[in-house]
């Protein structure tokens, strides 16, 4: 294999590559030996079909694949032999003339083709101690407990049904109903023995407000509009007409806060249940203490570190970031003039991102490269229990997909292996906690993460 550099510019290179037709010949009569001990034709013993009838009928064919195998195993090799490593799948080209091309398939030429691609940046990380990050924490306090108490007591409200009771905010309501427009009935427009809670917003706005003064019996007459974003297209916007009779009106029923109200959760007792809830708010305390401080690390990463990017890397995150947003857009039935911004303008906040992603990742590939980070088999196979559980009913459907694409099991490895790295950083940074108020915590925990 001869390798010639054509063209460098940046992280831009372009090879060519000749591989001789005597190396061709060599693979190509080793795959028809190896084909031999596999095919059987008629009049001949399996392993005993001469090269000569081999080649004559599946000649062209096992050539192509000796030409393919030999593309991708050269252009690995070339890179590899230069040190170097590729920031994405080099571009191959082959000649575009076919009598050369003939050639090379009846063994007559050497196999020649130019490769372009992208090497990645040579990184040189900052000093990780000089890192000075702020790490903020919340006490969970009683008010928050009761909270969530009261939460669960709301979840667990019952109803009973008085008869002439006048339905009314939180009450329960069983009708039967019938909707049409424009007098035409519309399918999924009727129901029998349907519970609505007034003020739950379980209905299209204005058919809850229209129970509200009934009672047992009564018959009524509900005109109800559907939001103009409804995802069943031909009744968005419309207004529709609910011939309604009322069945039941039933009063809230609150349970109280007890022994007797946590047992029948599963608890042994209400202070049991108080040190659940606490324990439960306490973790989601942590999870945006974590978000927050890995943010701030990540945005000291970023100003840190200055080095010509991929652009086959950036153009990827960029296109998948924006099929994202023009999607988003697309189902709520928005342009980007109703957020305020030209498709120029979000483009280049968009690129910021891209380029902020693609910069992050590979410091984190760097500094996790360095210090010998990786992943386990167990914690990817606990990612994908945890992924599989996210398909309730659907779990062998999930292990089947992952066991037949082992590529898939990147995105499960990669924000496994980021978590690592980071948690290498912290012991690196200088790193100070601060004590906030739940309040204080929550600010800016839902800004968008620009490092993906």
């Amino acid at each position: 294999m001869q390798v010639t550099e054509t063209a460098t510019n940046g992280l831009k290179r372009e090879l060519k590559v000749v591989i001789g037709k005597d190396e061709i010949e060599k693979r190509f009569a080793t795959r028809v030996e190896n084909f031999k001990g596999q095919v059987q034709l008629k009049g001949f013993r399996k392993g005993k079909v001469p090269s000569a009838h081999i080649k004559k009928l599946y000649g062209r064919s096992i050539m192509g694949e000796v030409l393919q195998e030999t593309l991708d195993e050269t252009s690995r090799q070339a890179i590899q032999d230069r040190n170097e490593r590729a920031a994405a799948q080099p571009k191959v080209d082959l000649t575009e003339d076919k009598d050369e091309i003939e050639k090379v398939i009846d063994g007559k030429a050497d196999l020649s083709y130019t490769m372009k691609f992208e090497v990645l940046p040579e990184i040189k990380l900052s000093d990780l101690t000089a890192l000075d990050l702020e790490r903020e924490t919340a006490d969970v306090d009683d008010a928050e407990i009761d909270k969530g108490i009261k939460e669960l007591l709301d979840r667990s409200v019952s109803y009973e049904d008085e008869d002439g009771r006048v339905a009314a905010e939180g009450d329960r309501v069983t009708i039967d109903f019938v909707g049409s427009i424009d007098g035409v009935e519309f399918p999924g427009g009727k129901g029998e023995a349907m519970n609505v809670v007034i003020g739950a917003g379980g209905f299209i706005p204005g058919f809850e407000e229209g129970l509200k003064g009934t009672k047992a019996g009564d018959a009524k007459q509900i005109d109800a509009a559907f939001p103009e974003a409804y995802p069943e297209q031909t009744l968005a916007g419309k207004t529709a007409n609910f011939a309604t009779t009322v069945k039941a009106v039933g009063k809230p029923v609150t349970a109280e806060a007890n022994d007797e109200f946590a047992t029948k959760l599963g608890v042994d007792s209400l202070e049991k249940l108080r040190e659940l809830i606490k324990a439960q708010i306490q973790s989601q305390h942590d999870q945006l203490t974590r978000a927050k401080v890995k943010r701030q690390l990540l945005d000291q990463l970023d100003k840190s570190h200055s080095f010509e990017l991929p652009e086959a890397l950036v153009s990827g995150e960029f296109e998948g970031i924006w099929q994202q947003v023009t999607q988003g857009l697309e189902q709520a039935k928005k342009t980007f003039a109703d957020e305020g911004k030209t498709e120029e303008s979000a483009r280049e906040e968009y690129q910021k991102i891209a380029e902020r992603r693609v910069r992050l990742g590979l410091v984190i590939g760097e500094i996790g490269d360095k210090q010998k980070v990786s992943v386990t088999q167990d914690e990817l196979r606990r990612a994908l229990i945890e992924r599989a559980r996210a398909y309730p009913g659907q779990e062998k459907m999930v292990y089947e997909y992952y066991e037949k694409n082992p590529a898939a099991l990147t995105e499960l490895r990669a924000p496994i292996f980021e978590e690592k790295v980071v948690d290498y950083i912290l012991t690196q940074a200088k790193l100070v906690d601060k004590k906030v108020s739940r309040e204080e915590l929550l600010k800016g925990a839902n800004d968008d993460e620009a490092a993906g």
